[in-house]
């Protein structure tokens, strides 16, 4: 079983994370297609400490957005946990039970860490074993920006961005803020139970239309 060692490259480069900034998470992926005039997916993350919204990039990560969504569809989430809380770097759940139970999923996806997005506070990637294609429901919020997690080339290869919070990124700071501990082979995990309550899709938040110009010749106010 792969569950002990998930994120494990990740841990083991947590002392090289870098601290310094990669741009700001809002220049990273423009809000819809102006070409359709659609909008992003978004999902609402409801947890016994608080909600929390985030915005998907089926764009940037189609893969692995395809397959986050099939999970949140089918009810996956709910009742999981986040079993791994590392303050100043990442919260990480979606894969057990309350009881530390692993749940079983489906096939591995492709990494898509070569999509640019970078891994900024905020944002949501795939967690993963040493292997580079072996994603399946987990993920973790980026507690700061983690440049050490970024996709630098197939030697080094990153973790794949697919979404950002967009609202309540108090409660994943107040989830990071837990006491944690170990269970059996586990570590970081929080002594009392956060758990996913629910995962559902919700209504993409319009944004506001440009004002329009005024046409050629006539009075500006």
């Amino acid at each position: 079983m792969k569950s002990a060692n998930l994120l494990l490259a990740i841990l083991l480069c947590i002392f090289a994370v870098s601290f310094v900034g990669a741009g700001s998470l809002n220049a990273q992926v423009k809000a819809g297609d102006p070409a359709t005039k659609t909008e992003n997916p978004m999902v609402l993350v409801k947890t016994s400490m608080g909600s929390f919204k985030i915005e998907l990039f089926p764009k940037e990560a189609p893969i692995t957005v395809k397959n986050f969504l099939g999970y949140v569809d089918k009810k996956f989430y709910d009742g999981t946990i986040f079993h791994r809380v590392m303050p100043g770097f990442v919260i990480q759940g979606g894969g057990f039970d309350k009881n530390m139970v692993q749940k079983s999923t489906l096939a591995p996806i492709q990494n898509e860490a070569k999509n640019g997005l970078k891994n900024l506070r905020g944002t949501l990637s795939m967690a993963r074993t040493n292997e580079v294609n072996s994603a399946t429901s987990q993920f973790f919020v980026n507690l700061k920006n983690n440049a050490s997690l970024d996709h630098v080339s197939d030697a080094q290869f990153g973790y794949a961005v697919f979404a950002k919070v967009v609202q309540g990124m108090d409660v994943v700071d107040k989830i990071a803020g837990v006491k944690t501990g170990n269970k059996g082979p586990h570590q970081n995990v929080p002594e009392k139970a956060i758990i996913i309550e629910s995962m559902t899709r919700i209504a993409p938040e319009k944004k506001a239309e440009p004002a329009p110009k005024p046409a050629e010749g006539a009075p500006k106010k």
